[in-house]
C-alpha cells in the first residue's frame, strides 16, 4: 500500500469552538478525567519533558512506523496553529520522534505543541523555546525517517482512541483526551467538579488548627 500524498489527506476536519478550549485550557487534567469517569487519561508513563508544560487545542493525528519521524514532517505542513500533534509512534522508547529543530519550527507554524506516544528529545532546549511537548520517554537516539505514516487518522494515544480535532488537554499530571463532540459538556461538568473541590478545599483548611 502506498502512502498518501498530502493532497490526499482531509487536514480541514471539525474542531472545537475556542472559548470550548480555552475554558478546558484553565482545567487541572484530573479534573476533567473525573468528569469523563476517569475515561480518556492516557497512559501515565507519557508526561511532559520539561516543567511547566501545558497542553490544550485539537488533535492532528499521526500514526507511524516506531521510531520514525516522516510522518511528523508532512504533518507540519497541514496542521493549523493551535493544532497539538498526536503521534503513534507504538510507544517506542529506543528512538526520538522530534526535538529542538522541529520545536523551532512549530513555534514558526503556531502550533500549540505535540502528544508523543513514543520518545522526544532535546528536552532542555524545548522548554527554553517554551514547546509543550509530552512524550513516553527522552532518548538522545535520532528518528529514522523513511516511513510509512498516515495523517489524519483514528489513532491509538496511550491506550485511548483520538481522532482527528479531539481535544489534548496536558499539564504536570499527564494528558487526557476529550472527545470533539462532548467538549462543550466535558467543559461544563470539569468547571463544577473544579468549582466543589475547590469549597472542599476551603473547607478543610478553614478546619486547620
Amino acid at each position: 500500500m502506498t502512502t498518501p500524498v498530502l493532497e490526499d489527506i482531509d487536514a480541514d476536519f471539525p474542531r472545537p469552538d475556542r472559548d470550548v478550549i480555552e475554558r478546558l485550557a484553565k482545567l487541572p487534567a484530573a479534573n476533567i478525567g473525573d468528569a469523563m469517569d476517569r475515561l480518556g487519561v492516557a497512559d501515565s508513563a507519557i508526561q511532559a519533558i520539561w516543567p511547566g508544560a501545558r497542553l490544550a487545542g485539537p488533535a492532528f493525528t499521526v500514526w507511524t512506523r516506531p521510531g520514525d519521524n516522516q510522518g511528523i514532517h508532512r504533518a507540519l505542513q497541514l496542521a493549523r496553529p493551535g493544532d497539538i500533534i498526536v503521534v503513534c509512534g507504538g510507544g517506542d522508547e529506543s528512538r526520538a520522534l522530534l526535538g529542538e529543530l522541529i520545536g523551532e519550527r512549530a513555534i514558526n507554524l503556531g502550533l500549540a505543541g505535540f502528544a508523543l506516544d513514543g520518545a522526544a528529545r532535546d528536552a532542555e532546549a524545548l522548554g527554553e523555546i517554551g514547546m509543550p511537548v509530552f512524550a513516553r520517554a527522552i532518548t538522545p537516539a535520532g528518528p529514522y525517517k523513511n516511513g510509512p505514516s498516515r495523517l489524519g487518522t483514528p489513532i491509538s494515544f496511550g491506550g485511548v482512541p483520538v481522532l482527528p480535532g479531539d481535544v489534548i488537554i496536558g499539564d504536570s499530571d499527564g494528558v487526557v483526551v476529550i472527545p470533539r463532540e462532548q467538549a462543550a459538556n466535558v467543559a461544563e461538568a470539569a468547571e463544577a467538579v473544579y468549582a466543589d473541590e475547590t469549597d472542599r478545599r476551603a473547607a478543610i483548611i478553614a478546619d486547620r488548627p
